[in-house]
């Protein structure tokens, strides 16, 4: 299907005052698209579906994932009781046992209702103390709203208190480390000049304790259209060091090692991954690179002793090189080990390294087929367990596992996440969709053992398919009870399919530079090819096929909406990147120039709006049963592309169209499980009741 090119200026845009965020007159809209959803969806029934996904993810049962720091594990914890969430630790002993007994640090719930503020947690940054000493301060991150913006807040470990006249950095999209002690580098916003043109630091200052961001020195900038500024201290005994790196865009950057009081470069390509672990130098490059007559391939990883690469040596030892079917997705160091996270056609597979044996590999018995399994050190310092690995094991009908390993040693099930659904009763299958350029493109699918292919099961395709996300088999009891379990009248099940197009990094960087800027429709004729697949197969209809995304995932379903209309019965696009003409303009839109393309460069502007769904609807076409949400206080997509795409349709007269939007959340779209419960039921509400006819 073919659109005419949008050449209306940005200034005609009708729709402009949805951009005021806050404003009183797009707030009043908002409300009453709101009420108009709500009483659409919103039923005894709905209630009751709510509930039981609320059960899922308030549910005390499910693993509390914890990260350990000097004797301590740490986890911040959300249930019914504790609805904005405890930050608390326990010991090893006791956090292996069945009834782990926690420590409060940290009721969030309280500190809200003491502070006026209703604060959401976004992590903490610790403070290495002198060896053998205990943890002590550490900087704990909290968001007034859910958004990326957050405070930074020194605590004491000891007190269990903010540290009085401590460090406390006012609300921002900050980039902060330790220094010291007594030192941060704080990257922020210091006024007029101080951020990038995508919202994000583009200076670092050092801040002493007890002084003034405004008078602090100068330690690194970067250019404002640069994507971000950062400073991170490397503390690890015996390799201290101070690490800068100029984000250019998300692909290419600029990492800089401090040496003799300057900045000096490691050169390596702008567009390779860099890391500095210990003695190591890590270099992960995104396309093919020669260097010293040897041409190393995208999605390979290399390593080399720092010193020597400082001192002239390019002796790069390829301790990883991709295949046609697998990727490397991760990797972590031991204290002897290195151990990498990789995907064969989906599937996950670990291999451990060993640099005493000249880097040789053995695989990790623990990656069942169609399954997601992580494995990461747990504390490389740790004098007795600097050996031993987290390995996280899930698939789509397989409840989590959290296991504990040593290498040279075996793993051992240290926690399991409840069944919340009738597994038994579905089966994971995966199969291959052909694309319209003849690849070969994977995709998974959930469905009743018994499933019949005669086209009538309501099926729910999702996707994302941008920025080297990979999609990967997860255990979800909320698609479980939201999804699956729900039946038709006549007995059918619903079926998920969960797709892994171009534009993700399922089969590494080249799977994603192949959907980048002008070829971005690959992800979207991708996405189309499996709708269509299923179609063939006899696994849905067109009029019981709904397909989800959020963010990047909301962009490509809204081409699914305006490209591929034909293909679906309803779609729901979450926090969505629609208008593609102004997208960098919005919010952090800037930083994803290197992603979508420039629309202010003419040239660019050619093929962006080819895949701008905000430009691409027309009167003449009928429009698959749409549901657009968002969050008032998402930062980072914003909420107006969301608010001014079904303004558009509503306009337009289309009747099968509605909004909402969490008046808190941020990009999340929920601030707590409470609102994600309603998000998640909202969606599934919408979609069952769209594609079987009863909206």
């Amino acid at each position: 299907m073919t659109h005419p090119m949008e050449t209306t200026a940005t200034t005609d845009d009708p729709f402009l005052w949805l951009e005021d965020i806050y404003g009183d007159r797009p707030l009043e809209w908002v409300r009453t698209e709101n009420a108009l959803t709500e009483d659409a969806l919103v039923t005894s029934a709905f209630e009751g579906r709510e509930r039981g996904i609320l059960e899922v993810l308030d549910s005390t049962d499910r693993i509390p994932m914890a990260g350990k720091h000097g004797e301590h594990y740490y986890n911040f914890w959300r249930d019914a009781e504790h609805r904005q969430g405890i930050w608390r630790r326990t010991t090893w002993d006791s956090y292996a046992s069945e009834d782990p007994v926690w420590d409060l640090l940290l009721d969030v719930d309280a500190l809200s209702a003491a502070e006026g503020v209703e604060w959401v947690w976004s992590g903490a940054l610790f403070l290495r103390p002198e060896k053998g000493d205990p943890h002590q301060r550490v900087l704990l991150v909290l968001s007034p709203d859910g958004g990326d913006a957050a405070r930074y807040r020194e605590f004491d470990l000891e007190s269990l208190t903010f540290v009085e006249g401590g460090f406390d950095i006012p609300t921002a999209k900050s980039r902060i480390s330790w220094a010291g002690p007594d030192t941060l580098y704080v990257g922020t916003d210091f006024g007029p000049g101080s951020l990038t043109s995508s919202s994000y630091p583009r200076m670092v200052r050092i801040l002493p304790r007890g002084g003034d961001l405004d008078t602090a020195e100068q330690y690194f900038e970067v250019d404002e259209n640069h994507m971000t500024a950062l400073v991170l201290h490397d503390s690890t005994p015996g390799f201290e060091r101070d690490i800068a790196v100029d984000s250019i865009d998300f692909y290419t950057r600029r990492t800089y090692l401090r040496q003799n009081g300057a900045w000096r470069l490691i050169g390596v390509p702008e567009d390779a991954s860099v890391s500095l672990h210990r003695e190591w130098l890590i270099v992960r490059p995104r396309t093919d690179w020669t260097d010293n007559g040897i041409t190393y391939g995208a999605g390979s990883l290399l390593v080399v002793r720092l010193d020597s690469f400082l001192a002239g040596d390019r002796s790069f030892v390829s301790v990883f090189e991709p295949d046609p079917a697998t990727s490397l997705q991760s990797w972590s160091w031991t204290r002897d080990y290195l151990l990498l996270n990789l995907l064969h056609d989906v599937s996950s597979e670990i291999r451990i390294l060993d640099p005493a044996r000249n880097w040789e590999s053995d695989i990790l018995d623990a990656c069942p087929p169609l399954h997601s399994v992580d494995a990461y050190a747990v504390d490389d310092e740790d004098d007795d367990a600097g050996n031993d690995y987290w390995l996280i094991a899930t698939g789509f009908l397989t409840p989590s596992t959290l296991h504990r390993g040593t290498i040279g040693g075996d793993h051992t099930a240290i926690k399991s996440s409840p069944s919340y659904f009738d597994e038994d009763r579905f089966a994971v299958e995966q199969h291959f969709a052909v694309s319209s350029d003849g690849t070969r493109v994977p995709y998974f699918q959930i469905g009743a053992k018994d499933l019949k292919l005669d086209g009538d099961n309501p099926t729910l395709l999702s996707g994302y398919g941008g920025f080297e996300h990979s999609m990967t088999p997860a255990y979800s009891g909320v698609i479980g009870r939201g999804w699956l379990e729900r039946t038709t009248e006549s007995g059918r099940h619903g079926v998920y399919v969960l797709a892994n197009i171009r534009g993700g990094g399922e089969y590494g960087p080249q799977w994603h530079h192949a959907a980048l800027h002008a070829n971005r429709h690959r992800a979207y004729e991708d996405f189309a090819a499996i709708a269509g697949d299923l179609v063939e197969r006899g696994v849905t209809s067109p009029a019981l096929l709904g397909c989800t995304g959020r963010s990047n995932g909301g962009l490509l379903v809204g081409n699914m909406l305006t490209t591929y209309p034909h293909l679906f019965g309803a779609i729901s696009c979450g926090v969505p990147l629609l208008d593609m003409r102004r997208y960098t303009k919005l919010s952090a839109g800037f930083s994803w120039i290197a992603e979508y393309g420039d629309p202010d460069k003419p040239e660019e502007w050619e093929y962006v709006q080819t895949f701008s769904p905000y430009h691409l609807l027309r009167d003449d076409v009928a429009y698959p049963k749409t549901l657009i949400w968002t969050a008032t206080s998402d930062d980072r997509v914003g909420p107006v592309q969301a608010r001014k795409m079904a303004a558009r349709m509503k306009e337009m007269g289309l009747q099968n169209v509605w909004f909402h939007e969490a008046l808190e959340g941020g990009h999340a779209g929920a601030a707590d499980n409470r609102q994600a419960a309603r998000m998640h039921a909202m969606s599934f509400e919408f979609l069952w009741r769209a594609l079987t006819g009863s909206l």
